[in-house]
């Protein structure tokens, strides 16, 4: 029978402080992105194993800095909150092609999360993206007649600066309506 040491000597047990074997934890977690705010800060677990075309794709658009001095343009409190796509003067960005909606892949739009905004073409997601604010069951995944939106990872820190801008003050702005009267900026997006 192995001892608690033999286990610590093999790399299979961490010491106090770390080792390699909590390196090699480390190297296999989900990626973090972080998601600064002119209101605070955000920080989301992305999913690769679950989603695995929209992952990349966010991480794209993050690493390409696509994401920073975009704004939160459509804001509904007990639903959601959008981003990823606009200016500060409200000019919507150049894309990447859309991609493959990934919503059958058993994650839920439940409070917290992020998923990828699209219209009403089940393949029609690029850059923007949207935080639930509540359990949105209805934008789950119920086969080919409502196909869903595809969620691809949490909030894991910042859900309080969610909740800011969810709670912000809202009007239309031309023809686009529940935008922030006051601007709420992505500043950056980047790799944790």
């Amino acid at each position: 029978m192995r001892t608690t040491l033999t286990w610590i000597l093999l790399g299979l047990l961490p010491l106090a402080g770390g080792s390699a074997y909590a390196e090699d934890v480390a190297a296999t977690t989900n990626p973090v992105v972080v998601m600064k705010t002119n209101l605070g800060t955000v920080e989301v677990e992305l999913y690769p194993d679950k989603a695995p075309v929209s992952v990349e794709n966010f991480l794209r658009y993050a690493d390409e800095g696509f994401y920073d001095g975009t704004v939160f343009h459509r804001v509904m409190k007990g639903f959601m909150v959008q981003g990823g796509g606009f200016t500060t003067e409200m000019s919507k960005k150049p894309t990447h092609p859309p991609i493959k909606n990934e919503a059958a892949n058993g994650l839920s739009n439940e409070t917290g999360t992020i998923a990828m905004a699209r219209t009403s073409v089940v393949d029609s997601a690029t850059a923007q993206f949207f935080i639930n604010t509540v359990d949105n069951i209805k934008l789950n995944h119920f086969g080919e007649r409502s196909y869903g939106y595809a969620v691809f990872g949490k909030v894991i820190s910042g859900m309080d600066v969610v909740r800011k801008i969810e709670s912000a003050p809202i009007g239309n702005r031309g023809r686009m309506q529940n935008v922030p009267n006051e601007t709420i900026v992505i500043e950056s997006v980047s790799r944790k």
